[in-house]
């Protein structure tokens, strides 16, 4: 990880951009205390596989998911209110 005060980091962003894309980090500080560190994002998240989902239904013991989608929950929910 490079070190960088504020003021340098300002100036440098675009490359300090580019080497985060490259699997650099970086920090900046002020006045030698780190208050910043640049990192990319992972573009992809590990997929879930099909043991993931199993684990997950083994431990929601006594719980039933709706029936219905997110969209569908939200809209009845509101209009429950509005009543």
């Amino acid at each position: 990880m490079t070190t960088h005060s504020v003021a340098d980091a300002k100036k440098r962003l675009p490359e300090l951009i580019d080497r985060a894309l490259e699997g650099e980090e970086s920090s900046s500080r002020v006045m030698a205390r780190p208050v910043v560190e640049l990192e990319a994002i992972p573009r992809h998240a590990k997929p879930v596989a099909p043991a993931d989902l199993d684990w997950l239904a083994a431990r929601c013991v006594g719980r039933k998911l709706p029936d219905e989608d997110a969209g569908t929950f939200v809209s009845r929910m509101r209009d429950e209110d509005e009543r």
